[in-house]
């Protein structure tokens, strides 16, 4: 049996995704917004496409409902394929970046930015080497 800090990657990796998968909908809850929501906001930020989370949906035609909500309460508008905010939009953004930014300080407390940077390097070669296996 491990002890907690015997635990091997695969077990702290799982761990901290439920982690975050738990922190961001509480970080979010403030503006009722969901997580695709938030994903959403910042691509029309950034003025991207309007399926641009398709990806992360069994069914891509799934991607229109967290786009038709946002439009709904007037935070975005689409135009053939691209989503822009609109003003209303970007200051929700803007007051929902200080709950999620918060919440990445909490997570980061006491982690140099090398240690993240070094974290993150090695995490992408395991996912490589495990893929090309």
């Amino acid at each position: 049996m491990y002890m907690s800090e015997d635990k091997p990657i695969g077990w702290w990796v799982k761990q901290l995704d439920r982690a975050l998968e738990e922190a961001l909908p509480r970080a979010l809850a403030g503006e009722g917004v969901d997580r695709r929501q938030w994903q959403l906001l910042n691509v029309a930020a950034g003025e991207g496409t309007a399926r641009a989370l398709a990806p992360f949906f069994a069914d891509p035609a799934e991607a229109d409902a967290p786009v038709r909500a946002l439009a709904e309460r007037g935070w975005v508008r689409t135009e053939r394929d691209r989503i822009t905010l609109t003003a209303e939009g970007a200051a929700a953004r803007d007051r929902l970046l200080v709950a999620v930014r918060a919440q990445r300080e909490r997570v980061m407390a006491g982690i140099a930015p090398a240690e993240y940077a070094a974290t993150v390097d090695v995490l992408r070669r395991m996912a490589a080497n495990a893929a090309a296996s």
